[in-house]
């Protein structure tokens, strides 16, 4: 069989609840009722029987009983009482338990069945006995006379009666404990639909699978995973998004915080903010928009960001209850992405003294033929020098070779763009812990960027690289002869997405933001100036290198 969803079995327990309830209720009532007619049925007893104990005429007859008989005067009158007080009998007795009264006349000159010890005592008593006339609810009453118990009066009402009475007040409460049982029907209903709408007519079982299987999905996944609820709250992380975030992966303590509710149910979920998110992810989460394939940076990576908002659809109405990202790492993309710039800048740079060499070769070929020796040898002499006096410059100065070959590369691309590049070094980059990564993306992206700059501008145009050592660090300048950065922007042009280039489409300013991110992970500073044109200054301290 199909185990029962859990609306259905809540349903079914409600209803019985219900049902158990409304026979509980109504039990009691009935007991009440029942206790409550025992009650009034002692109370008016009492009150006739204390009434004809106090009548002078019955206690005359009561101090005469020795001798004259006092039957004849009191039956008549026990029997009238009887009938106007709406009892069901009335016995008057000698304190011997002689009766001088009872309904039935032959039961006159027996003995009284019950109690009489409190009435002898000169107390009123009121019980539920067995008698002549069955079981009834009775009240015996001393006739005293001064302190003298001279006879006693027994009022009653048969149990039959009082049960009669009772079953009176039946329909109400049949009707009471109907309306209680359609009430909770009712609510029962409405409760299991509404969980039938929340758990989508899942079982408990089937949602603890659901659970497990979404656990394990949740932390298996290699992108990271945020979901964020209607304010903004961090609800879900997995741990791949939070080693992407830099955040501390604590195993005991579960990522899922909504649904383990029982430890942490207490204390208010986490922001973006208080979960250390930086800015720009911090505000995409927030504020629980959509966005597609969005870079954001992060301290030390590049991470491409998709979301979603999280829509639960209950019956024809849809509630938004948040919004699901996902992360995934970007900066390997990056890096080989920059790796590959480098060896396209030395491809265009063979490519270009490829064709300047040609040019170059077929001078001094015309020039031979032509007879002109002289000036042939001259003109490739003076081409080797100029060559090799670049090649040599860089190899002394630079001691880092895939800084060289990167600035060697860059000069070829300027030179072919008409931009002039110099390069002096006399800092040692081998031994300053910056990683040559680091200096491909540092160097790279700025110089791409003072080229593009100096182009842009009147002649001469030229970009000059510079690193020196200051006081224990290494400095690295890059000037260029453009137009300079507008006064004003010189803080947004280091965010991600800004750019000064024209018609800057997806995937410009880029570069600028990742030689700030790659400048303050290695400890540095990044200072942006003018001069002719830009001028950006990196100040990047030394560290000590294993031997």
């Amino acid at each position: 069989m199909r185990p029962l969803s859990l609306a259905a079995r809540m349903l079914w327990v409600l209803v019985l609840a219900v049902v158990v309830l409304t026979a509980f209720i109504g039990t009691a009532m009935y007991v009440d009722a029942r206790d409550q007619s025992h009650d009034q049925a002692g109370r008016r007893t009492l009150a006739a029987a204390s009434a004809i104990a106090d009548s002078p005429f019955v206690r005359d007859a009561a101090k005469g009983a020795a001798a004259v008989d006092p039957t004849p005067v009191l039956q008549p009158y026990a029997l009238q009482v009887t009938q106007d007080a709406s009892l069901d009998f009335v016995t008057i007795m000698a304190p011997d338990r002689t009766r001088w009264t009872h309904v039935n006349p032959e039961q006159i000159g027996g003995k009284y069945i019950g109690s009489v010890d409190e009435a002898l005592a000169g107390r009123p008593h009121t019980e539920q006995t067995e008698g002549t006339l069955g079981p009834s609810v009775r009240t015996i009453v001393p006739i005293k006379d001064g302190d003298t118990v001279v006879g006693m009066v027994a009022a009653g009402v048969k149990v039959s009666a009082i049960e009669v009475a009772t079953a009176g007040r039946l329909p109400a409460l049949l009707a009471i404990a109907a309306v209680v049982l359609a009430l909770g029907s009712l609510g029962a209903l409405a409760v299991g639909r509404y969980l039938s709408r929340v758990t989508r007519g899942y079982g408990p079982e089937q949602l603890g699978q659901l659970f497990a299987y979404y656990e394990s999905v949740l932390h298996s996944v290699r992108e990271g995973v945020i979901l964020v609820d209607g304010k903004g709250r961090v609800v879900i992380r997995n741990d791949q998004a939070s080693r992407l975030l830099g955040i501390a992966v604590d195993e005991d303590a579960p990522r899922s915080y909504m649904l383990r509710p029982a430890p942490l149910s207490r204390s208010p979920l986490p922001s973006p903010g208080e979960l250390g998110i930086p800015g720009s992810l911090g505000e995409l989460l927030a504020s629980g928009r959509t966005a597609r394939d969005e870079i954001h940076l992060t301290g030390e990576r590049v991470l491409v960001v998709n979301q979603e908002p999280a829509v639960s659809q209950e019956g024809r109405r849809s509630r938004v209850l948040g919004a699901v990202a996902t992360l995934r790492d970007r900066t390997e993309i990056e890096a080989l992405g920059s790796e590959l710039e480098t060896m396209r800048t030395l491809s265009d740079a063979l490519r270009s003294q490829t064709h300047e060499h040609a040019n170059r070769l077929h001078a001094i070929v015309s020039l031979l033929e032509l007879g002109r020796t002289d000036h042939a040898l001259a003109f490739a002499t003076d081409d080797l020098r100029l060559s090799q006096s670049l090649a040599d410059e860089l190899v002394v100065s630079v001691d880092e070779p895939v800084l060289a070959a990167l600035i060697m590369g860059k000069a070829a691309q300027a030179n072919e763009r008409g931009v002039r590049l110099d390069a002096e070094a006399t800092a040692s980059i081998a031994g300053s812990g910056i990683e040559a990564t680091d200096l491909i993306t540092i160097v790279g992206n700025l110089i791409d960027n003072a080229i593009d700059a100096a182009v842009s501008a009147a002649p001469p145009r030229w970009v000059s690289l510079e690193v020196v050592d200051h006081e224990g660090s290494v400095v690295i300048e890059v000037a260029d002869s453009g137009p300079g950065i507008p006064e004003g922007e010189a803080e947004q042009v280091l965010q991600y997405g800004y750019s000064t280039k024209p018609h800057a489409g997806h995937g410009r300013g880029l570069g600028l933001a990742l030689v700030k991110r790659s400048v303050e992970r290695l400890g540095g500073t990044l200072t942006v100036s003018r001069r002719a044109g830009a001028v950006f200054t990196i100040v990047v301290p030394r560290k000590e290198q294993p031997a």
